[in-house]
C-alpha cells in the first residue's frame, strides 16, 4: 500500500456527530454551521462521513459537539428506533417498497460499506432527534473534552455507548 491509499482507506469512515451544547453567545460562523449540518438543536445527531469537507466543518464546532466512529449496529438501531420519514417512522415495509433494499438492516450494512447514501432513501430526515443521556453526560459536564473525563470532542468507538443511551 502506498501512502496515497492508506488515506483514501482512512477517509472511508462514518461518524456520528451529537450536538451537546445549546446556541448562547455563540458566534455566527459557528451558527451557520451548524445550519449547514442541520444540528440545529441540542441532542440532535447526523451522520457523515469522514471526508475533508466534513471534517473541517466538525473542527469548526468541536467545542459544542461530540463524534466518533459509529458501528453497524448503532446505526441500524438509530435508524429503527429515531428514524423519519416525512409523515411517519422508517420502516422496514418503507425501506421494501421505497428503495432497493429490503429493510433497515440491510440498507445500514450497505451505507456502512459505502453502497448506499441517506439521500437514496426518499422523503428521510437526516438529523436524528434523541433524547439526553441515561444517567447523564460524562462526570465533568458539557464544558470539558472528553479527553479530560467532559462530553465534547472526539471519542472513537465509544460514541456507540453514548448513543445507545441516547435512544
Amino acid at each position: 500500500m502506498t501512502k496515497g491509499e492508506t488515506k483514501k482507506e482512512e477517509a472511508r469512515r462514518r461518524l456520528a456527530v451529537v450536538r451537546v451544547r445549546g446556541s448562547v453567545h455563540m458566534k455566527p460562523q459557528i451558527k451557520k454551521t451548524f445550519e449547514m449540518l442541520k444540528l440545529t438543536e441540542p441532542n440532535h445527531c447526523v451522520v457523515i462521513d469522514s471526508r475533508p469537507e466534513y471534517m473541517g466543518m466538525v473542527m469548526n464546532i468541536k467545542d459544542y459537539v461530540t463524534w466518533g466512529e459509529v458501528s453497524q449496529a448503532a446505526l441500524e438501531k438509530l435508524l429503527n428506533v429515531r428514524g423519519r420519514v416525512q409523515g411517519g417512522r422508517l420502516s422496514d415495509a418503507f425501506m421494501e417498497e421505497k428503495t432497493s433494499h429490503r429493510s433497515i438492516g440491510d440498507f445500514a450494512k450497505a451505507f456502512m460499506e459505502f453502497k448506499a447514501e441517506l439521500e437514496d432513501v426518499p422523503a428521510i430526515k437526516k438529523t436524528f432527534r434523541l433524547n439526553p443521556p441515561k444517567k447523564g453526560f460524562e462526570r465533568f459536564g458539557i464544558k470539558k473534552p472528553y479527553s479530560t473525563g467532559g462530553a465534547l470532542g472526539y471519542r472513537g468507538e465509544k460514541i456507540n455507548g453514548l448513543l445507545e443511551r441516547m435512544i
